[in-house]
């Protein structure tokens, strides 16, 4: 089973301290649940200004409420579908106001549905491609004249495991997933002149409840197998990642992939 909350909400209480963050201005998309929840958190608990979006908005509004009064800045909240780019657009100038700047764009939210190849119809090429590939662009290119005039930034896009190790039924997210990596390295580099660092974090494995639907005791033993280290990889170890890569003490990792994955295979 997943960690409890409270122990998950501890270790994210007793991560290393990044000064560089405090009062920082930062979007996260898909933050109300998994890896997101963890990332909204960790951010929140270093001093940062969070606006977050989900389509989810029990348990977004939960995290919320959690976290009020627990942190210097509560987060704020946004519900809307990220296939639409009006709502993506307007919540990063949201953030601008709302949070006195943006300072981090956190590309997290996607969704890895199983699907066989032979089920793919276009219309299903198209809406997996907006639900994990097409907002995180659209996104940063919102978010980058705000950083532009701030004199510098930080974006960091979600990539996967899974296509690293061609996993079944995720043809579609997979090729999602790769892009997101190819287009990290082509922002880093069109963006690295105006100071905006541009990373892609690979998680391995994360136990979250959603990814604990799709494994059997079998399956969770064969992962643990595969890895080098014998333990579940945590949201809260994904964060910890996150936290370094947006600080200043990462000012020079830009155009890299930085994977969390236990060492699996």
């Amino acid at each position: 089973m997943p960690t409890t909350l409270a122990s998950h909400a501890a270790r994210i209480a007793n991560t290393t301290s990044y000064p560089s963050l405090a009062g920082k201005g930062v979007f996260v998309s898909g933050g109300g649940s998994g890896i997101g929840a963890a990332l909204v958190e960790a951010f929140a608990r270093q001093g940062a200004k969070v606006l977050f979006v989900d389509i989810a908005a029990e348990p977004s509004e939960a995290l919320v409420a959690r976290l009020d009064g627990d942190v210097a800045f509560t987060p704020l909240f946004a519900r809307g579908d990220l296939k639409d780019l009006g709502f993506v657009k307007a919540q990063v100038e949201a953030a601008q106001m709302l949070l006195g700047g943006l300072d981090v764009l956190v590309n997290n939210a996607a969704n890895d549905d199983r699907h066989a190849i032979a089920e793919v119809t276009p219309e299903y090429w198209d809406e997996r491609m907006a639900v994990n590939l097409r907002h995180l662009f659209f996104a940063a290119q919102a978010a980058v004249p705000f950083m532009e005039a701030a004199g510098g930034g930080v974006i960091l896009n979600f990539g996967s495991i899974s296509w690293h190790l061609a996993l079944d039924r995720l043809a579609l997210y997979q090729t999602a997933k790769a892009g997101i990596e190819g287009m990290t390295r082509a922002m880093a580099r069109e963006l690295g002149g105006k100071g905006i660092r541009v990373c892609a974090i690979v998680p391995g494995n994360v136990q979250t409840l959603r990814q604990e639907k799709w494994y059997t005791p079998e399956g969770e033993r064969d992962i643990l197998d595969a890895q080098c280290l014998k333990h579940r990889i945590q949201p809260a170890d994904v964060a910890a990642l996150a936290l370094f890569l947006a600080s200043d003490d990462a000012r020079m990792c830009t155009g890299h992939e930085y994977f969390v994955d236990a060492g699996w295979r």
